[in-house]
């Protein structure tokens, strides 16, 4: 399917089934907000990485307008959906401030991929977050937990966030992570290791000296 979105690009990677909360304060894009909100239609949030727009991005749609401030700006609740490409940008639409764009919707599959091969990505990611002394809550039980759920949580940058946006299989976006993991992990374990070494360091310390034989 192809057909026009309103755009909001924004230097952020967002997944289909992300909340995501906004705060809108320029008045294009609270004439979007307005608009969306108003016929009940999505929106897309193209990434943007070193000021250069990125084909991919997904759509949302306004599930709440939090609140009104008395200058107009607009704290929103969103939702990711689906994943779109880009096919050609709109930058300048009768009667509105904002920009569109064609886009498509590529096939992505949103099964559970391996569920094996995912409790593996999701024990790594809690290993993570025990060595940087982080607690998070998934909401979902392990079983149930898709890489879309976690992969904000796992310490990718932008770029790589945006390549695994661009990943549509779930299998593949499960291995992904896991060699991301795999290079991160051990990374922060020499980190803690080397942590520990440099907080001894000034202390008195009660050594055994060693003993010549006579």
């Amino acid at each position: 399917m192809t057909n026009f979105i309103p755009i909001f690009p924004l230097s952020i990677v967002v997944y289909p089934g992300e909340n995501l909360n906004l705060h809108i304060f320029e008045p294009r894009y609270k004439q979007l907000v307005n608009e969306c909100f108003t016929e009940n239609k999505g929106f897309g949030i193209p990434t943007v990485i070193n000021n250069k727009l990125n084909e991919l991005g997904t759509l949302v749609r306004i599930m709440e307008i939090v609140q009104i401030h008395d200058n107009g700006e607009m704290d929103i609740v969103t939702k990711g959906i689906s994943v779109f490409r880009i096919l050609e940008v709109i930058k300048s639409v009768p009667d509105k401030l904002y920009s569109g764009a064609i886009v498509n919707y590529p096939q992505n599959s949103e099964d559970a991929g391996k569920r094996e091969l995912m409790q593996k990505v999701v024990n790594a990611i809690r290993e993570l977050h025990r060595l940087l002394h982080i607690s998070k809550d998934f909401k979902k039980p392990d079983t149930e937990l898709l890489v879309y759920d976690i992969a904000h949580h796992a310490g990718l940058s932008l770029q790589e966030e945006y390549e695994l946006l661009g990943l549509l299989r779930e299998e593949q976006r499960q291995e992904y992570l896991k060699r991301h993991l795999s290079k991160v992990l051990p990374v922060i374990a020499e980190m803690e290791i080397l942590k520990e070494r440099v907080k001894l360091n000034g202390h008195f310390k009660n050594l055994s000296s060693f003993g010549f034989e006579e």
